[in-house]
């Protein structure tokens, strides 16, 4: 076997080890989203009285039996007419259901309507069966709750790729970040199963901690100044992600002879192992630490407050418009409020067109009209990344975006 094969299968088996690492932690996942308060408060006070009839969907079943592949969003929209009032959808079957996220394939659903009110009553369907303590999986032996078969808010592949791929920086943020200073073999382009070498500075420096496993890195390039569309503020620097490494090698300094025999310092960069691509790498892009996992509530609900916001930009270098289930950067953050789950209806602008009945031939402006929903899962401070949940025609920067209603 080559050096280069063996470095490969180095970087494979550190790969698999990742991946591994990962699904250990996901069964835990259903059983770690928070509720708040405020939606605590309002399924309680629904749980009491039910909803009104007129919040029911026109076509809302009178059961229905909850299946793979289902989502509490999905769910919501059977059963109300606005698929983010889910702490409503909730406080109806709040005896049967003390937490929205533990709702499982097989359960029974079932609509009660009475004196104008409705409430929303959950039972295992026997032909599911009752649900098991633990779960076997193979080829590795271990076990699982339940709670890894709890439905999930929305798709979670829509958004999984996104809570590591996109960042927000500051401006000297990548700057300031270690790079890749080399590669194995004069080699110009790096893919998964590469070595290579980065250098940091200042208080980025590169260095070995005996005290942790090998350090995990993403890999990014440029970053892409993100220009509020209606101000022309710069509200943060979007970086490119293009890939993951690990920390094989700290920078270190090694004392030799020169070509004058004079004894000098060399500088050793650190060694680093490519075991993610999303596209290659080359000399120059940058490193940032691999974040901690973050446990997040996806619960679709309304801001309390007003919303006045716009689409900053489309995730993606070439793209223009955005469809149903992408990601798309909106000019609102932290410091105006916003949080992960909260949902937001996106407006067209009427068009503008001349009266053509009328002999004085005014101009006329059409008035706007919701053309879809967006859910924040997200934020930075000045900008948050949202996923289009619904949507009539394809949205673009500058869209505009108001409470939903």
């Amino acid at each position: 076997m080559t050096k280069h094969m063996m470095t490969k299968s180095r970087v494979a088996m550190a790969a698999v080890a990742m991946l591994a690492g990962t699904l250990v932690v996901l069964p835990a996942w259903a059983q770690s989203f928070p509720v708040t308060a405020d939606q605590k408060a309002t399924a309680t006070q629904v749980a009491q009285a039910g909803v009104p009839l007129s919040e029911l969907a026109a076509n809302a079943p009178d059961n229905y039996t909850v299946k793979r592949g289902d989502t509490l969003w999905a769910i919501s929209g059977v059963f109300l007419k606005r698929p983010w009032r889910w702490p409503e959808l909730w406080g109806m079957n709040l005896q049967e259901i003390k937490n929205p996220h533990l709702i499982y394939p097989g359960q029974m659903l079932y609509l009660e309507k009475k004196d104008g009110r409705a409430t929303l009553r959950a039972r295992q369907s026997s032909a599911a069966g009752e649900p098991t303590d633990t779960v076997r999986l193979s080829p590795r032996t271990r076990y699982e709750s339940l709670a890894s078969d709890a439905l999930p808010t929305l798709k979670s592949h829509l958004i999984e790729p996104f809570l590591a791929e996109p960042v927000i920086v500051d401006e000297n943020g990548l700057k300031s970040a270690p790079r890749i200073v080399a590669a194995q073999e004069g080699r110009v382009l790096l893919t998964r199963g590469d070595r290579a070498y980065a250098r940091g500075q200042g208080d980025a420096v590169l260095l070995d901690d005996p005290t942790q496993r090998q350090k995990q890195y993403r890999i990014f390039r440029n970053a892409t100044p993100l220009k509020d569309p209606v101000t022309g503020e710069v509200l943060g620097y979007e970086a490119q992600y293009v890939g993951q490494a690990l920390l094989v090698r700290g920078e270190s300094t090694q004392e030799s002879t020169g070509k004058d025999g004079k004894p000098r310092t060399d500088i050793v960069p650190a060694t680093i192992d490519i075991v993610g691509a999303k596209e290659e790498m080359r000399v120059g892009d940058r490193l940032l630490p691999e974040p901690e996992r973050q446990l997040l509530s996806y619960v679709p609900r309304a801001p309390q407050g007003t919303v006045d916001a716009r689409i900053v930009s489309v995730y993606g270098s070439a793209v223009a418009n955005a469809g149903q289930n992408q990601v798309v950067v909106i000019n609102r953050g932290t410091r105006d409020g916003v949080q992960s789950g909260h949902v937001m209806a996106i407006m067209k602008d009427g068009a503008r067109l001349v009266d053509k009945t009328d002999a004085a031939r005014d101009e006329l402006k059409l008035p706007d009209e919701r053309n879809g929903l967006l859910m924040v899962f997200r934020t930075f401070e000045k900008l948050s990344y949202a996923l289009v949940l619904e949507v009539v025609d394809s949205v673009k920067a500058g869209d505009r975006l108001v409470n939903p209603r």
